[in-house]
Formats: C-alpha cells, sequence, structure tokens
C-alpha cells in the first residue's frame, strides 16, 4: 500500500497545545509532538500578592457583616420600644376568642 504525502495533515490539539500528524487514508495518528514546555516559572510573588489581596477582600465583607449584625440589632430595638409606647397609650382589652366571633 503506496502511501500519499498529500494525505497526511497536521493539527495543533486545542487542550494541550500538542502537534499531531495524522493520515486522512488510514485515519490514524503518525507522529506526534509534545506541546512547548513554557520556559517561565510561575510567579510566586504575584500568587501572594493575590492571594493577600483576597484576604483583605474576605476581611472586609466580615467586617461590614458584623457592622450590619450591630446596626440590626440596634434596629430592631428601637422598633420594640416604637411599638411598646404606642401599646402603652391604647386601653388593655382582652383577646378575642374565636368563641366570641359567633
Amino acid at each position: 500500500m503506496s502511501r500519499d504525502p498529500k494525505s497526511a495533515f497536521e493539527v495543533i490539539c486545542p487542550c494541550c497545545g500538542a502537534r499531531l500528524t495524522i493520515d486522512s487514508g488510514l485515519g490514524k495518528v503518525l507522529h506526534h509532538t509534545p506541546p512547548p514546555k513554557h520556559a517561565k516559572a510561575p510567579d510566586i510573588d504575584h500568587a501572594a500578592q493575590l492571594l493577600e489581596k483576597e484576604k483583605a477582600r474576605r476581611e472586609a465583607l466580615f467586617a461590614q457583616s458584623t457592622e450590619d449584625q450591630k446596626h440590626k440589632s440596634e434596629l430592631l430595638q428601637r422598633k420594640f420600644e416604637e411599638a411598646l409606647k404606642q401599646r402603652k397609650d391604647e386601653p388593655a382589652t382582652p383577646p378575642l376568642r374565636d368563641i366570641d366571633l359567633d
């Protein structure tokens, strides 16, 4: 079986960047070239800065949540005092029962 040089073509893997030479007649991979290695090492300083920014953001969110909870209790206390003040002026009546409605 003779191989036609035009039947082979190259593709680049979209996932890893490897170069594949494929024979269209056979439907098989003829050659695989691994993806190029990244010469640049990961930047540890940049990663540390990102972690510090994320830590600061979390702390700010926690502080805001704590402050909201403090104000929430004050707000509920004020609402209670206002309702108590309004009810203090009204005469006390016994509660209605279902049997009283008949």
